[in-house]
Order: C-alpha cells, then structure tokens, then sequence
C-alpha cells in the first residue's frame, strides 16, 4: 500500500535536520562538503531548499524544515508521518552522493549519514532511504522458537552473552547469494534498525520497550550464532520475514539514538536461561501476533503512562525481565561504575583524557588537553565538545553513555591511525 506524502506546502509543523559526512574509505570526518536540501517526491527537478556546508567534524548546523503534524505519527493512519527530503553532498576528491527518502518528524532532530566514496572507484552514488515499516509493505516475522535448544552438536557457541563490536548484516533474505554483507557498529545497527520499526515521537518508555526488543533479539542471534552455524558467514540479515529491517545510509533520530545509547548492554531473559530472549514482533495493525509485541499496541501502553518493563510483560508474560550482557567487545577500558565530574581523579580520568587526546586528531573542534588524571574545566570542556559533536547531552559530565561513546570513537580513530 502506498500512503500519501504531504507537501511541503501543507507541512504546519517543523523538525531538525543535520547531515553527518565522512569518507567511506576512513569513515572520518570530512570538512567543506557542500550541502543542499531540496523537497523529495514533488518535482522533478524541485527548487533547493538550504545550502550548507559541512564543519571539522563533518557536521552541519541543524537547520529547520517543515514536518507533518505530530499527532499523524501517534496512531496508525493513512498518511505518511514524516516529510521526506532529497539530501545532495558534494565535496572535493569525492563522488557526489544523492539521497532520497530522508525523514524528519515534527519537533524531532534528524541525523543523516552521508558516506562518500573516494574519485576513481566505481559505487553507487544513490542511497534511497525506505519507508518506516510501520508503512512500508515488508513481510511479516516468520515465527521461530523464543529460546533456541540448546543441543549438544555444538550449536551455541558462546559461553556467555557478549555485547560484540561489529554486526555482519546480510542486506537481504538468507539465501539471496547476491546480497550485500555490511560490517555495522552494534549500536548503529541497533540505532538504524529501531529508527526504521517505530516513530521517534512516542513516549520514552515505549521507545525503551521497542528498543530492548529489538536489543534481545539480536543477541539471541549473536549468542546462538544462528546463520553461521547453518553455514552463512553474517551474523543477521535485512529482511523482515527472518529479522529485523535495517536500511544502508538511513535517517536516524536522536530520541531513539540517546536511549540506545543508555540501555545498548540491556536484554530480555527468563528464569534460568541463559540465551536472550528471541523477542518476536509485529506492528499490531496490518500483522497481529499474539504473545509477541505489538508496537502500536507498545505506543498506547506508553502513552497511557506504563513503564517499558510493563509494557514489555503485557505481551512475553510475567517472567522476561531485563538483564546485562557481561563483555562488551572492543572496548578498552571498563566503566569506572559512577560518572567523572569536577574533583574527579585517578586512573580512569588519565584514561578519559588519552581516549579524548587521540580523538581530536580526527575531530579537531574536540580540543587538546592534559594527560594529568585530574577532572578539571579543561576535561569537563573537552568533554562538552565530544558530547555535542556525538549527538549526547552536552553537560560536560562523563555518564555511562558518553563513556561508551568515547570509547568506541576512540578505538575507531585509533584503527584509521593504524592503517595510514
């Protein structure tokens, strides 16, 4: 089915938008792209909307564009929720890249990836962003078992659950041997999967409960090492009747990106399993499934004040309750167990400020500081930078997600210095 998309001209509402532009090669940042925003789906040729350009981190300014009325996004309807933009990046020593499809909600911030291939190599120069799931026409779960038997051929490999540092998506069904593999950050992939299954609108709490779902699932995959073990060399793959929708160079939203970034070791468990629970879901409107979630139901649940852990027992019963994996991959040093404030010393603000140091050779508004171990305004600010070019509340405070973050930066600078 198709819904009908407003125009700009019938848009009361706004949202943000920012463009992200790395190199496909370095996956740095890459200053001086040019930026134009133009309306998608009206014309032809329709008139340029915004010009930017990109800064040392690669970022625009948030601009403003116009957006449907809210209220469309928080109940089913017939007409498209979101306004979609063409996005067009040129820069020097690249190829031009076009997008179509980009989405902003009202009163939501947009984050658009735009990766560029270097000149002389041969790509795609178009990336289409499709339709959330909840309108698109995608085929529904295929059921499976919730909890996979464990068997003594071997099948689960891991002896315990594991956060991993890369995701191996398969951009289509199983056996399409010409789809693409995608090595995916684990939270970008578990980002991009929840910006393309539900709105960015609804309450926290149902985005909580969507994106636990979502989280347990797929280390249901990782844990039990489901394709591999049927000799696939991915770790899941795009398709929506297998596992969960995920879309190459996808609009995310930054509502849905800060709880990921706050729960991203979180998963569903029952009383003496060890593997996460294999959270099944469906949309609750064009695909019912009893025992399994319903994301418009979850949306209701949410905006009549429950709690995500409420909203997740109503559909897998009494007994799922949230759990913590025990590793994260890739990760070079534990979280201190508190935040790093003003006053703070010792070890792991000396191992702050390394990870920041390094990070600001690849982001240079991210500004040179002291290796001493003592949390001072230098740090705080230092800190307040990276937060505000990451996309994290900029309170200058190293909290549980802006440590992660860091870390993951760092250790992704760190590989690109490697290889140069």
């Amino acid at each position: 089915m198709i819904y009908p998309i407003l125009t700009t001209q019938d848009l009361p509402d706004s949202g943000m938008f920012q463009v992200q532009v790395v190199s496909q090669a370095t996956r740095l940042p890459i200053s001086g792209a040019q930026v134009e925003i133009l309306p998608d789906g009206e014309e032809t040729e329709p008139p340029v909307m915004e010009s930017l350009s990109t800064d040392t981190s690669g970022q625009t300014e948030p601009l403003s564009l116009p957006a449907p009325p809210l209220e469309l996004s928080l109940s089913p309807g017939e007409v498209t929720p979101y306004a979609q933009y063409r996005v067009m990046v040129r820069a020097e020593g690249y190829q031009p890249l076009t997008i179509t499809g980009a989405e902003v909600f009202s009163g939501q911030l947009s984050l658009q990836p735009a990766a560029l291939q270097p000149l002389g190599q041969e790509t795609d120069s178009r990336v289409s962003v499709p339709p959330n799931t909840l309108l698109g026409d995608f085929p529904p779960k295929i059921a499976e078992a919730e909890v996979k038997p464990l068997e003594e051929t071997g099948e689960i490999v891991l002896s315990r659950v594991v956060v991993p540092e890369t995701i191996v998506v398969h951009d289509g069904a199983p056996t399409n041997g010409s789809a693409v593999n995608y090595f995916v950050p684990y939270k970008d992939y578990i980002k991009n999967v929840a910006c393309s299954e539900i709105y960015s609108t609804w309450p926290k709490a149902t985005i909580t409960a969507n994106v636990l779902a979502i989280l347990s699932f797929t280390l249901n995959r990782v844990y039990t090492e489901w394709y591999r073990n049927k000799g696939y060399d991915f770790t899941i793959t795009s398709s929506t009747a297998y596992d969960q929708k995920w879309s190459y160079g996808r609009t995310t939203f930054a509502s849905i990106d800060q709880v990921v970034d706050e729960i991203f070791t979180a998963y569903l468990s029952r009383p003496n399993v060890k593997q996460p629970l294999f959270t099944q879901y469906c949309d609750g409107r064009n695909v019912t499934c009893p025992g399994w979630l319903s994301q418009w139901g979850s949306q209701e649940m949410g905006e009549q004040g429950r709690s995500a852990i409420e909203i997740l027992r109503a559909y897998y019963g009494s007994t799922v309750y949230i759990n913590t994996a025990e590793e994260i991959a890739g990760i070079p040093y534990s979280w201190p167990g508190y935040n790093l404030d003003i006053g703070s010393s010792g070890q792991k603000v000396y191992q702050l400020q390394e990870q920041l140091n390094t990070i600001g050779t690849a982001y240079p508004a991210i500004p040179a500081i002291a290796v001493d171990g003592i949390y001072g305004e230098a740090t705080k600010n230092a800190v307040r930078v990276f937060q505000s070019v990451f996309g994290l509340p900029a309170t200058g405070v190293t909290d549980y997600p802006t440590w992660f973050r860091i870390s993951e930066i760092f250790v992704a600078v760190s590989k690109i210095a490697e290889q140069v």
